[in-house]
């Protein structure tokens, strides 16, 4: 008879969450189960279900309301970019009685993906379809792209995905994979919002360029992780070395792209009126 340890670290490796069938399946016996319980090693959740002390509260909370991670909440335990967020995003089927979704925000549609009645986190093409419905398109892009960036799924995928729903398809059209982080994303929209066309990545002095306007304006973008030491001086020296081959550089930052977006497009409007990106 396989042991408690054994039962706890199987349920540890699933995430710290599964159903009383699975682990009857992998042989574990009703006896050991009670046993695991009784231990503190498990707790029940709607009878059937089993979690450990460690589980995570999004996994958890998603077993109590009898639905599965999706939207913002799984992107994020799949580790993609997402946007700051508080409420658990949860998946409940259409025919699921209410829930009390106290720091839960319940979706009550499907994605376009079939998912197994025991599965705790929706698959990606759902997860990328719930985020187009729920977020902002800014938001719900630099989501989609940050899958593509880490290569969890192929652009040719994505453009062959029936996307049922006019949010899913409008980002699935813009959708690519040359932005190298979610504040790139935001910024190419932002350059949009006023009729500026940006090519990104393109190479200049040895070097890709986050984005250029015109043929001499430069945009480069600081992420999230604010630079330091030899990183700075090294997009400095980048940055010298652009203008002096007759470039305009104007760096932004993650907060500027993301809170102060009037401040980001009222510098590349200006810069434009001055005939920089010429």
């Amino acid at each position: 008879m396989r042991s408690t340890v054994q039962l706890a670290s199987w349920l540890a490796a699933r995430g710290g969450a599964a159903h009383s069938s699975e682990l009857k399946a992998a042989g574990f016996t009703t006896h050991a189960i009670r046993v695991a319980v009784q231990r503190g090693a498990a707790e029940r959740v709607r009878r059937s279900w089993l979690v450990t002390p460690g589980c995570a509260r999004s996994l958890r909370r998603a077993v109590e309301v009898g639905g599965r991670l999706t939207c913002a909440t799984a992107a994020a335990h799949l580790r993609l970019w997402t946007p700051a967020h508080e409420q658990i995003h949860v998946v409940v089927p259409p025919t699921s009685s209410r829930h009390a979704d106290d720091g839960v925000r319940l979706h009550w549609s499907r994605g376009p993906a079939p998912v197994g009645a025991r599965a705790l986190i929706d698959p990606l093409p759902n997860v990328l379809w719930q985020v187009a419905r729920c977020l902002p398109m800014a938001d719900a892009l630099c989501v989609w792209e940050s899958a593509i960036r880490q290569k969890a799924i192929a652009p040719g995928v994505l453009a062959h995905i029936r996307w049922s729903g006019e949010a899913a398809r409008a980002v699935a059209a813009v959708a690519s994979h040359l932005s190298d982080s979610g504040v790139e994303t935001r910024f190419v929209m932002l350059a949009r919002s006023i009729g500026v066309s940006v090519r990104q990545q393109v190479w200049i002095d040895g070097h890709p360029v986050d984005a250029l306007i015109g043929e001499h304006l430069v945009a480069q973008l600081d992420g999230f992780a604010h630079h330091q030491g030899r990183d700075r001086r090294r997009d400095l020296a980048a940055d010298a070395r652009l203008v002096l081959l007759g470039y305009t550089v104007v760096r932004f930052d993650y907060h500027q792209v993301l809170f102060q977006p009037e401040e980001v497009t009222a510098v590349l409007a200006t810069a434009i009126a001055q005939g920089r990106h010429r």
